[in-house]
């Protein structure tokens, strides 16, 4: 499973996700890829690159590859599960 998270450091909606972020990982076992986009050029033309269309055009924005499945911005933890588990 690849889970994307990117996010930006000061942002408050993703200070938000991190505790989410990290109890998805311990209670389902996966790893979800971090990618700072504020500080770093490299990461946001990727987080870019996941949102061609647009859709969401900041962060948090959350990619999971294997399905496709975007969410862009802060959600509560079942949406970020059943988006981690292509539900």
């Amino acid at each position: 499973m690849a889970l994307l998270e990117f996010y930006g450091t000061e942002c408050p909606h993703c200070v938000r996700m991190a505790p989410l972020v990290e109890r998805l990982e311990k209670e389902l076992g996966v790893e979800v890829k971090k990618f700072e986009t504020w500080h770093d050029d490299a990461n946001e033309k990727l987080r870019a690159t996941h949102d061609a269309d647009g859709g969401c055009g900041g962060v948090p924005f959350f990619v999971n590859e294997e399905t496709g499945a975007k969410i862009c911005g802060a959600v509560d933890y079942e949406t970020l599960k059943a988006w981690a588990q292509a539900k």
